[in-house]
């Protein structure tokens, strides 16, 4: 897996996720659960991934939506 983005965000996550989704990439949430143990004080972001054979698409989704990825 290729992380193509990082949040601290749940709704910025939800947002990116559904850019992919609309361009046929699956993507998947990492540190998810970490990230709710913590209590939401964001010392944890979440980070988004997907497949190495993906990952060019992704970043130029996410750049083409004016959202910088990692």
């Amino acid at each position: 897996m290729r992380v193509v983005a990082t949040t601290t965000d749940p709704v910025r996550l939800t947002f990116l996720r559904a850019l992919l989704a609309d361009a046929g990439i699956d993507s998947i949430v990492l540190d998810a659960h970490i990230s709710a143990v913590e209590g939401g004080i964001g010392a944890f972001p979440r980070r988004l991934a997907v497949i190495p054979d993906d990952e060019a698409r992704a970043r130029d989704v996410l750049r083409e939506a004016g959202e910088a990825a990692v």
